[in-house]
């Protein structure tokens, strides 16, 4: 088993792929410093995530297991364990059992980080309502009297990954994360992700932009790279500190 820090991260992603487009770069991060990363994928995208399988004649069955193996795979380039709830998507039905589910996780886990998609998607309900049901169990896993192994979560804080809509879902993101030195693990982990090749391009370019943004917002003398690739991200509760720098 490897050596881990005492730091924990969890993405709790509603498909098979999601981790990989929007957050990629964070757990390959998070894993080379020795992290623990685990990711929860609420489902397979087996129905809406998948339109190649589709055509291609493969059975639900035959789909499943072929988002299962993508993401794995993705998830060992990354560093990441993986786990699957198998709720179904399209849609993607909240559940208090959902929730519980995801409450163990975080008693088990114990994050100190958490990420999750944006509260706002009208592209793609099955995104909000990961969200939610993430959120919902942050809060009940810090409750003493909760039913579920382990001790009580502190307040770890909550992320929100950039969506595939940006500006549709709201977002507005607070904070670039300088993914540059593992953004060849993302690029290897989303080719993992066959089932949905038209994404690879895509969230390599918005690397890029957001790299220039990370940039500028750094300033010109910090001696950040020229070639800089970044991740986006929205903060859900106050950052505590004792210093504003």
């Amino acid at each position: 088993m490897p050596e881990y820090t005492s730091e924990s991260l969890l993405v709790v992603s509603a498909h098979a792929g999601d981790f990989v487009w929007r957050a990629g770069g964070a757990i390959a991060l998070a894993t080379a410093r020795g992290e623990r990363a685990t990711v929860v994928c609420v489902s397979f995208g087996e129905r809406g995530e998948s339109a190649k399988a589709w055509r291609e004649g493969k059975r639900l069955d035959e789909i499943k297991a072929l988002r299962r193996d993508e993401a794995e795979q993705a998830a060992t380039v990354l560093g990441a364990q993986i786990r699957f709830l198998d709720a179904g998507d399209y849609p993607l039905l909240e559940s208090p059992e959902l929730v519980d589910q995801l409450v163990h996780v975080y008693r088990e886990t114990m994050p100190t980080v958490v990420l999750t998609h944006t509260l706002v998607d009208p592209y793609n309900g099955d995104h909000p309502a990961a969200a939610r049901m993430a959120i919902q169990a942050r809060i009940l896993a810090q409750a003493v009297g909760y039913d579920a192994p382990g001790d009580p979560l502190g307040a770890p804080p909550v992320f929100s990954f950039e969506p595939h809509q940006s500006e549709m879902s709201e977002f507005r993101p607070d904070v670039l994360l300088d993914i540059t030195e593992v953004f060849e693990s993302k690029q290897k982990a989303m080719r993992c992700l066959g089932a949905q090749p038209h994404m690879w391009a895509y969230y390599e370019d918005l690397a890029t932009r957001r790299g220039v943004q990370l940039k500028r917002n750094a300033g010109p003398n910090l001696g950040v790279q020229h070639d800089t690739k970044a991740e986006a991200f929205v903060r859900h509760y106050p950052h505590v500190t004792d210093r504003l720098s």
